[in-house]
């Protein structure tokens, strides 16, 4: 059996991602995966990126990744956010080294993998954006055409949401696999995508992950970040 443990918009949430590891480890999974958005907007950006690096696995970028590398531009967040957004992601880049950023510039868009027969495809938002939104609630045809028209896959993963879900159409699975350092769903545990293959047979499932959400929430206000109070109030309730 391969067991395959998919993570993704970790968002500078380095205690989120310590108890998803360690999850990750009691399952015994052969492999990981990380599907992008792994500093901006938690306390411990640095920290973050330094357990991914050390994972040793392939990586693809994600919009915050993007954002790290060369700011959040006009048009891509509400106009009334977009300098607020800017002073987080200084602040982030601040405590990266150059060879950080360049990291995060290098990193590639998918992840197309075959195990034991079964193909997978996987990217952040779609496979031909860091950016748009795909949301639980939307029609078959919105997936189909958004979420598979790129490769032929039997599996598709993706993140971005926030909102971890499975579906299965014409034969394939769609997973959102949520998010490790903040979920958006109102659950307020980390979330990460778990794919089980044996002789040909599948299993998918979304584990939810309790952490410490106190020491994340201090830690916002220890470390000074500039939207410190909006960002705890996000970890508190899993909801933006």
């Amino acid at each position: 059996m391969m067991k395959i443990a998919f993570i993704s918009d970790i968002h500078g949430n380095a205690i989120a991602l310590d108890a998803v590891l360690e999850d990750i480890e009691q399952q015994g999974v052969d492999k990981i995966y990380v599907l992008g958005d792994i500093c901006y907007r938690g306390p411990e950006p640095k920290r973050s990126l330094d357990l991914v690096r050390s994972l040793h696995t392939e990586v693809i970028k994600g919009n915050a990744d993007e954002w790290v590398v060369r700011g959040v531009r006009e048009g891509e967040v509400p106009e009334k956010a977009l300098e607020l957004m800017n002073l987080e992601r200084q602040w982030i880049v601040e405590l990266l080294e150059p060879s950080d950023i360049d990291y995060l510039a290098s990193l590639p868009a998918q992840i197309n993998t075959t195990i034991e027969d079964i193909e997978i495809s996987a990217f952040h938002a779609t496979p031909t954006s860091l950016f748009d939104i795909v949301l639980p609630n939307a029609d078959d045809q919105q997936i189909e055409n958004r979420l598979m028209n790129a490769n032929e896959a039997q599996v598709y993963v993706y993140a971005h949401i926030h909102r971890p879900y499975i579906r299965f159409l014409n034969g394939k699975v769609i997973m959102n696999i949520g998010s490790v350092g903040l979920p958006f769903d109102g659950l307020t545990k980390s979330s990460y995508g778990l794919i089980e293959i044996e002789d040909g047979h599948l299993k998918t499932s979304i584990r939810r992950v309790t952490y410490d959400l106190e020491s994340v929430v201090a830690l916002y206000h220890e470390v000074n970040y500039p939207n410190a109070e909006m960002m705890s109030k996000v970890i508190k309730t899993a909801k933006i």
